[in-house]
């Protein structure tokens, strides 16, 4: 069985990363998203994903800012009581608990920070990035040196050898990061959201996809997608 997620990060972040997440949900091949509650677009973000009753939401664990450190995440009692807070602000926006769990700038992948998320994606039952059975694939994307773009590395011709590549079997995550520029925003990665954007809504794609016979899905219907892969691997 082959199936990807492709989970659009950022959304509250602003509201040209609002609209360009909800459009490459409507006209391209996100399932996904992952909500950062403390963002400033978030009330905009959260009605956007109740207009989308396909969209998975996730939470987005902002720790981070840019360069700058909001919580002590490497102080166990910081991480814990700052990702509970967090989740609890996700209940109180969304009336749910999130179909999946990630965070900002990757934090969740530190040594003091990883066991903490570990227990609370186990307590709500949902699935935390970077953690089997869903292999995390991060490759699509615009600034692998730091402020320096490369857009080669978010067109679609990009994308589809990647996926023709790299999502061979199993189930996998594409992480990106859809937008459109704000001009009153001065986000490090900004421009290259809108590269994204084109690729990800790329009539040839989805139709990609179809041939590879790679399947979209959403975080949501993970327990199925393992349940059906238990069954045809008996």
């Amino acid at each position: 069985m082959r199936a990807v997620i492709v989970n659009a990060d950022d959304l509250g972040y602003s509201r040209g990363i609002n609209r360009g997440i909800a459009e490459a949900h409507d006209r391209g091949i996100v399932t996904s998203t992952s909500l950062m509650v403390d963002g400033p677009a978030v009330e905009e973000a959260v009605a956007l994903a109740r207009a989308r009753p396909g969209l998975s939401v996730g939470l987005h664990v902002n720790f981070t800012n840019e360069g700058e450190r909001l919580v002590e995440f490497e102080d166990p009692a910081a991480c814990r009581a700052d990702l509970a807070r967090q989740l609890e602000r996700f209940q109180a926006l969304l009336g749910r608990p999130p179909t999946h769990l990630d965070a900002h700038q990757h934090v969740h992948r530190g040594e003091v920070a990883r066991p903490i998320f570990r227990e609370a994606a186990a307590r709500l039952g949902v699935h935390l990035r970077d953690e089997p059975p869903v292999t995390y694939k991060g490759g699509f994307y615009g600034q692998w040196e730091h402020g320096v773009s490369d857009p080669t590395k978010v067109s679609a011709a990009f994308l589809a050898g990647f996926l023709r590549a790299e999502f061979t079997d199993g189930l996998y995550e594409l992480c990106c990061h859809p937008g459109y520029v704000d001009a009153d925003a001065s986000f490090v990665y900004h421009q290259d959201r809108e590269l994204e954007l084109a690729a990800l809504t790329d009539p040839s794609i989805r139709a990609l996809l179809g041939e590879l016979g790679l399947r979209l899905a959403g975080w949501r219907d993970l327990p199925a997608l393992v349940r059906e892969g238990g069954r045809a691997g008996r």
